[in-house]
């Protein structure tokens, strides 16, 4: 068992802190919020994890994990310290580190024992670097080493990936805090999968270049969709044939409206900051960000056209406000811009999601209608419009979408339904790249 301190109960914090305690460790998560912490330790889970409600549960009942706002009580017995804390974009891309440097400050005021600090965030190369000179201000050098250990979560399957990882990256150049380390993420490793150890630079690097490689990969796809829409091309079978090939794979090959969410953008907006630091033009990304930006509003588009470029008082229904099915997180989610378009344009929005409501009505201002279920959405609306692939929005119930709509007429941004089976039915369907 090692004794474990997480600042920051945030998406990365909260399940990093929980898998940890699950593995038999005892863990404290800290976090300045007071509300938040009020709620945790009263046993409510602020985000939606598939998962990780039953792990908090069982952690909480056997006393392993535990939650305070003080840090110094906190990190007291901690052997690590996971940094996990939010890295913003600023407004020129870069991330803002100042909650690190912040916390990071405020420990070297309290640590008198040994502690291994951990960048559990996504930071840029050389944070760590940054953290060992505001802790070596006022520490020895002796009582302290900084890793960089990125995460690798993907929203929806967080646990998952947590307790069964495809690698483990720890950057150390200290053997002791090494061993702790690789002490700790034995139990998630069991089935053969590596822990690479390596430099701190290269390990701040490597989330950047999985995430912005990742982005990529969905921007290029979009490109490929938009150019098989003009030469009557299938982007479904483009992407069966591209994805068999052994060399390139069948992930991230989906085409759609845009990637959204808390890592890809602001992950690859920092690493495309950190070139221009660096005097280094990376086109590629500036491609990719171009690309995203501007896939977001092909979904309007289409409704614009097949409305011959009159939205006033059409009624728009939109199944999915989260980027992603199976979580909460609408930041960045192209559902904000395709949204704010069509209520710029004079449309009405009825919306629906099984989980991003409250989130999406809490911090988007667009008047919008939100409704029970998916079904609801649809009463007297002009088209549909499906933004997040749900798998309740899989298989509907066909004749009641026709019941309730205007006319029949969807436009699918995550190429979810048979172009042909939807033709067959008698719907207006459009898709991308299809």
């Amino acid at each position: 068992m090692l004794k474990i301190a997480v600042v920051g109960t945030g998406y990365v914090g909260l399940v990093s802190g929980t898998c940890f305690a699950e593995t038999g460790n005892e863990v404290m998560c800290i976090d300045i919020d007071v509300n938040k912490i009020k709620k945790l330790q009263e046993g409510q889970v602020p985000i939606y994890e598939p998962g990780l409600e039953t792990l908090f549960e069982r952690n909480t009942k056997q006393g392993r994990l535990h939650f305070t706002t003080n840090l110094a009580e906190g990190i007291k017995d901690a052997q690590i310290i996971f940094l996990a804390l939010p890295t913003p974009p600023g407004e020129d891309g870069s991330a803002d580190l100042k909650y690190i440097m912040r916390v990071a400050s405020d420990l070297s005021e309290i640590i008198t024992d040994y502690k291994v600090i951990v960048d559990k965030s996504t930071v840029p190369v050389g944070t760590a670097e940054k953290v060992a000179d505001i802790l070596g201000k006022k520490l020895d050098k002796s009582l302290f080493d900084v890793v960089s250990n990125p995460e690798f979560l993907r929203e929806g399957v967080a646990v998952d990936d947590f307790l069964k990882p495809d690698r483990v990256v720890i950057g150390s150049n200290n053997e002791r805090a090494t061993a702790m380390m690789m002490k700790l993420y034995e139990p998630f490793v069991r089935q053969g999968n590596p822990i690479y150890v390596m430099d701190i630079r290269s390990a701040e690097m490597t989330k950047y270049a999985a995430n912005s490689y990742l982005a990529t990969r969905i921007s290029f796809m979009n490109e490929i969709a938009n150019l098989c829409e003009k030469l009557g091309a299938d982007v479904d079978q483009v992407r069966k044939g591209m994805g068999s090939d052994s060399r390139i794979g069948k992930r991230f090959l989906f085409p759609g409206v845009g990637y959204g969410g808390s890592c890809f953008p602001k992950d690859v907006q920092a690493l495309h900051k950190s070139a221009q630091d660096n005097a280094y033009d990376f086109r590629i990304l500036s491609a990719v960000m171009n690309v995203n930006d501007l896939q977001k509003e092909v979904l309007f588009h289409k409704i614009k056209a097949y409305f011959n470029g009159n939205l006033i008082g059409k009624t728009i229904a939109i199944w999915g406000l989260a980027f992603k099915p199976e979580t909460d997180d609408i930041r960045e989610a192209p559902a904000i811009t395709i949204i704010g378009m069509l209520r710029a344009e004079g449309a009405n929005v009825r919306a629906y999601d099984p989980e991003a409501m409250d989130n999406f009505k809490s911090m988007v201002t667009n008047e919008i209608t939100y409704s029970e279920n998916q079904y609801d959405a649809l009463e007297g609306a002009d088209a549909l419009a499906v933004v997040t692939e749900w798998s309740a929005f899989r298989s509907p119930d066909y004749n009641k979408i026709k019941s309730s709509m205007n006319a029949p007429v969807i436009f699918d941004g995550r190429n979810i339904y048979s172009v042909k089976d939807m033709e067959d039915m008698g719907f207006v369907y459009d898709s991308i790249g299809r």
